[in-house]
């Protein structure tokens, strides 16, 4: 008969949001060099403290929040068959960087590596309307809860497709 759990063996909450043993890889690695402009895709990128990804548009003109945007590779999936979509790709999503073997979301509040660089989360990564305009009617809506999360660059490194994605031990 299995054993009922009593309250000094059920880990609080706090605990469970400290424990995030798993780690992810970087999967894909993409920059944005301008405005409207097709994603340039890349094996390894250098992100820096207050620029941001070097040759991505935004690299020194984000105040911080949103120098990186990441996303699930298991996302993609869930966003292409709610929006009704054959093919999606992460250069239609325009994010900098596919992850998979980690929830993003766990990292809320935290500092993590991505590849060799310290990463802060600072938030979601809500939809915009270029995702209706780009990817059809819906796909606003799918993206809804499934677009990522936004971080800034603590500590310079490098970031390479094959990377690993783990938490910063504090």
């Amino acid at each position: 008969m299995p054993k009922t759990p009593t309250p000094q063996t059920i880990p609080g909450l706090q605990h469970l949001l400290d424990t995030l043993p798993q780690t992810g890889q970087i999967d894909w690695i993409g920059l944005r060099p301008a405005r409207e402009a097709p994603m340039q895709v890349v094996n390894n990128v250098l992100a820096q403290p207050g620029t941001g990804l070097v040759g991505d548009r935004y690299a020194g003109r984000s105040r911080g929040k949103r120098q990186v945007t990441l996303i699930q590779a298991e996302h993609i999936p869930v966003i292409a068959s709610c929006a009704h979509l054959s093919e999606l790709t992460p250069e239609m999503l325009r994010r900098n960087i596919v992850v998979s073997g980690i929830n993003l979301l766990a990292l809320k509040n935290r500092q993590f590596y991505a590849g060799h660089a310290l990463l802060e989360y600072t938030g979601p990564c809500d939809p915009c309307s270029k995702m209706e305009r780009d990817l059809g009617p819906g796909a606003y809506n799918a993206m809804r809860g499934h677009g990522g999360i936004t971080a800034r660059v603590l500590a310079e490194g490098e970031i390479a497709v094959g990377g690993e994605v783990k938490l910063a031990i504090s």
